[in-house]
């Protein structure tokens, strides 16, 4: 694995180049970058919202009590997915409210299971804890929504430069590895 690895070194590097770029342009061009983000959350709340879906379908009743908390989740979030690809004039204040929305309602839902499942398994603070961050999250947009907007492109670049320092790092020190291994190895 670590010759694999160590021969493609180069893979790793253009991951984070790549990255880079784009969390540099997430700063310079936050218009461009919110047009991406529009699209991919449509992506995401689809995709996370059939996965819910077939999950709950896929369990038959075996977990009948909570199936509601679910199969809400499910459908709220492929209806903001649809609503982001439909609609491709909605601007992008009126996406950040359908985000906050569809954060607070999937918060309150994640909340009520929680509550629901405290006396079933332990942990359950943990999805309490997820929905009361979304509901924050979601009254953070509507109360201030150009911040907003601005908060969620600097997010995502904040997180591209990161990731793609660390994979440039993994890259390097791949890199030094595969030019290190004796012939026989590499």
């Amino acid at each position: 694995m670590l010759q694999m690895l160590s021969q493609n070194w180069w893979m790793f590097a253009v991951r984070g180049i790549a990255a880079i770029i784009f969390g540099v342009l997430a700063f310079l061009m936050p218009g461009i970058t919110l047009a991406v983000l529009v699209l991919l959350f449509g992506a995401y709340a689809i995709v996370d919202g059939i996965s819910l879906l077939v999950g709950v379908a896929s369990h038959g009743t075996q977990y009948m009590r909570h199936r509601w908390a679910l199969l809400a989740i499910g459908v709220l979030g492929i209806i903001a997915g649809v609503i982001a690809f439909l609609l491709p004039g909605l601007t992008a204040l009126s996406l950040l409210y359908v985000v906050a929305a569809w954060s607070i309602i999937m918060g309150i839902v994640q909340i009520a299971a929680a509550i629901n499942l405290r006396r079933e398994i332990e942990g359950e603070l943990w999805l309490g804890l997820g929905g009361v961050l979304a509901i924050l999250f979601g009254l953070y947009l509507v109360v201030l929504p150009g911040d907003g907007l601005l908060t969620l492109v600097w997010l995502v670049g904040t997180f591209a430069i990161i990731f793609g320092i660390s994979s440039l790092m993994l890259g390097w020190r791949l890199r030094g590895l595969h030019t290190g291994m004796s012939p026989k190895a590499a």
